[in-house]
């Protein structure tokens, strides 16, 4: 199949296009490079066009001849989205709108959407299910939320095959321009900084290695389902046991400063997959050690380009 991934120059694209690329798809990779990562590295079968998602003729020009898309382009996070709501919405639910638009006249067969499940169910007993009833906090929730409506109205009004993955807190290599604790920990502690953490740290996520995440976006895209769907680990981990985890990876104390809680991040929340499992075998096997341990291995080997991207950052 040829498949169309936007963003995916991003974190979870550069995980996930080889990967499909190795399953022998063709894939087309659309993104504006705007967070400061490089393009792709080039590949067989892989096609880098540089460009906004948001203009209509480049996307047009993605999706001839492609039969899936795989739309991870977005304006992420909660923090950032309660700052500026209007650009999260602009992006995040215009956008998909238009891209789910143009993908119906276009005769795309599958459209899979990058969600997530936290911030669109708000503050609820966990573990988090497809069944709860959303409630989100923030307007990135919100946003999510509107785009997985959008997905089940054009499976339902035209037909087109629509899976809304529900991604938890991913982590792994190529994340050095993500705000994720994870990146922003081992970061800090590669460079002997204390870590910072909002709140006292009892707070509870559902941490999922980037490798686990990918296959299961490619055994949905295998399995041809519609609807929406957990994905993650399954398990809890408090942030003071995430530190404690780094700590035995790179045998030594991890100096830790607190801040108050901030506002719209929600306590604690993890996922039910079983969903997933049922429908398309879906399985999360990698542990938080193991994962961890691959991560920071990345970021110790490509210090020298990460550290770069941080200054000019901050230069900017």
């Amino acid at each position: 199949m040829k498949i169309l991934v936007t963003g995916g120059a991003g974190f979870i694209g550069s995980n996930l296009v080889p990967h499909l690329a190795e399953l022998g798809h063709e894939v087309v990779v659309l993104d504006d490079l705007s967070s400061g990562q490089t393009a792709p590295t080039a590949r067989p079968r892989v096609r880098f066009r540089r460009g906004d998602f948001l203009n209509q003729a480049t996307l047009g020009e993605c999706l001839d001849g492609s039969d899936v898309v795989v739309h991870l382009a977005a304006m992420s996070g909660v923090i950032d989205s309660v700052a500026d709501p209007a650009a999260c919405f602009a992006t995040n639910v215009e956008g998909t709108f238009r891209l789910l638009e143009l993908a119906r006249r276009c005769g795309i067969k599958q459209f899979v959407n990058a969600s997530t499940g936290g911030a669109i169910l708000g503050e609820v007993t966990p573990p988090i299910s497809e069944a709860m009833a959303p409630m989100p906090l923030s307007p990135y929730g919100a946003s999510k939320l509107a785009t997985e409506g959008f997905c089940s109205a054009y499976f339902g009004s035209y037909g087109l095959r629509c899976l809304s993955l529900r991604f938890s807190n991913i982590y792994g290599p190529h994340s050095a321009h993500k705000k994720s604790v994870v990146a922003a920990f081992i970061k800090g502690a590669l460079h002997n900084e204390p870590l910072l953490v909002y709140g006292d740290g009892t707070q509870q996520r559902d941490y999922l290695y980037v490798g686990d995440l990918v296959r299961g976006i490619a055994a949905g895209i295998a399995s041809g389902t519609t609807g929406t769907f957990q994905l993650g680990s399954g398990r809890p981990t408090a942030l003071l046991a995430l530190i404690q985890a780094l700590e035995t990876i790179c045998d030594r104390r991890l100096e830790v400063r607190y801040a108050p809680r901030r506002s719209a991040e929600i306590h604690s929340t993890w996922c039910d997959i079983s969903k997933a499992g049922s429908e398309f075998a879906y399985t999360a096997p990698t542990t938080l050690v193991q994962g961890l341990r691959q991560t920071w291995d990345w970021f110790a080997a490509n210090a020298p380009a990460w550290s770069r991207q941080k200054v000019l950052t901050a230069a900017d």
